[in-house]
């Protein structure tokens, strides 16, 4: 299990979420984790050179971590753009992140001045023209470290900012929607479906092959991915759906801690979403794992879904839910281990990682396909106190983990030791 999505210290310290939220991976039966990272706001909260800024954060993971991992980095200024090339030499980072909707847009709704948010000069601009010039920095990056060619990609929260901006006002003047329905709506789909064409088309004009399009919420933002890969067959397009999206949806989620950018949906998005899973055109599943505390998740304002933080656990029934869920719809192990293994192993440089086979780490997790459980947060090894799953009947339970042929996870318990190691990609 290549869990290829997950934000380890955004809400919480990093070394504390390393250990809390490794663990509720190892739950979830998965076995390597990559992590977003960026400066900023939030994460480690401070900005600045990533030649200062990521040694910090190897640090406050290493030992913390009960399964292996690594990290996916996000340029976000032009400094950025030129360390590209130390980071995939000296640490062996082959993927880089575009945050589509901060051009005027907080982690959580309007951001009144973004250099504060992000951290970043005055005099620079989180803008579409950044944009392009991180796809031409990981470009070059990929001419001149041909070895690591293949792996090296860039990764797009496809949302765009001007229109979720409109709509969010929308909504708040309207006042008919209330709760996930009302989030969902002032993040609506086609603003995915046009961030998708406009980084498409990037891709094209700075001759990217490898991006990947990250946790495609609804009909309109895959038909858009789809589309946008016959328009540039050049480019190898890979589509990411998170689990989050195929088992919750507006009315069924519990509460408004299911809020989550961008936005679970209405149902007939998440069978569409089901749809493009069985036929093939999504390329891996994810958690999209970030840990938030009740206290901050939810602040002194537990209804106002405008307020609360946007994002929320559940790398722990991943594996769970797509084995149970997923037999029902005709989704076989096969197709599972490579949305959940084989595929993102490739795509970001785990040489060693997502196949059983000799050469290759001993990393799987046993299956119980007939176990009959309930959701409850409070059985959970992550310190989120609560799930937008809770309550969910599921039908199939992790019974044991195995990291490297480290028996991490059997009977139920967590080993105490972590085990967990950063990974170098890319060789």
């Amino acid at each position: 299990m290549v869990d290829a999505h997950q934000h380890w210290g955004i809400y919480n310290d990093l070394a504390t979420d390393t250990g809390s939220e490794s663990r509720a991976s190892a739950q979830g039966g998965v076995t390597t984790a990559l992590t977003y990272m960026r400066t900023g706001q939030y994460y480690l909260n401070k900005g600045g050179s990533y030649r200062e800024f990521f040694p910090e954060v190897l640090s406050a993971a290493e030992g913390n971590a009960h399964v292996d991992y690594a990290f996916h980095l996000a340029p976000m200024m032009a400094r950025h753009i030129e360390e590209i090339p130390y980071l995939v030499e000296e640490h062996g980072v082959t993927s880089f992140k575009i945050f589509m909707f901060y051009g005027s847009h907080g982690l959580h709704g309007r951001s009144g001045s973004q250099s504060d948010f992000l951290m970043i000069p005055p005099e620079e601009r989180y803008d579409l023209a950044h944009f392009e010039f991180v796809m031409r920095g990981v470009q070059r990056a990929r001419e001149v470290f041909t070895e690591y060619a293949p792996y090296l990609s860039l990764s797009l929260h496809c949302e765009t900012a001007e229109i979720m901006t409109a709509y969010t006002e929308l909504v708040e003047q309207e006042g008919e929607l209330s709760g996930l329905r009302a989030y969902s709506a002032s993040r609506p789909p086609h603003s995915e479906g046009l961030a998708v064409t406009i980084a498409s088309y990037l891709a094209h004009e700075t001759g990217l092959a490898n991006i990947n399009l990250l946790h495609l919420s609804s009909e309109k933002a895959l038909d858009a991915a789809l589309r946008m890969a016959r328009t540039f067959p050049h480019v190898d397009f890979r589509r990411e759906v998170t689990v989050g999206h195929l088992l919750a949806d507006v009315d069924t989620a519990s509460g408004i801690g299911g809020k989550v950018n961008p936005p679970l949906r209405e149902r007939e998005d998440l069978e569409a979403l089901w749809g493009h899973v069985l036929a093939g055109e999504v390329d891996w599943i994810v958690s999209d794992h970030a840990c938030c505390r009740d206290e901050m998740k939810f602040g002194a304002e537990r209804d106002d879904v405008f307020l609360a933080k946007s994002g929320f656990g559940g790398a722990e029934y991943l594996l769970p839910g797509l084995v149970g869920e997923g037999a029902k719809r005709g989704l076989s192990p096969q197709r599972i281990a490579k949305l959940t293994a084989q595929n993102p192993a490739q795509r970001y440089g785990l040489l060693h990682k997502g196949t059983l086979a000799e050469g290759y780490d001993a990393d799987f997790a046993l299956v119980d396909p007939n176990a009959s459980w309930t959701v409850r947060a409070a059985e959970s090894e992550s310190t989120q106190e609560y799930t937008p799953f809770e309550g969910f009947p599921m039908s199939a339970k992790i019974t044991d983990t195995f990291v490297r042929g480290h028996h991490v996870f059997a009977g139920g318990k967590l080993q105490d030791e972590p085990v967990g190691r950063y990974l170098r990609r890319g060789r």
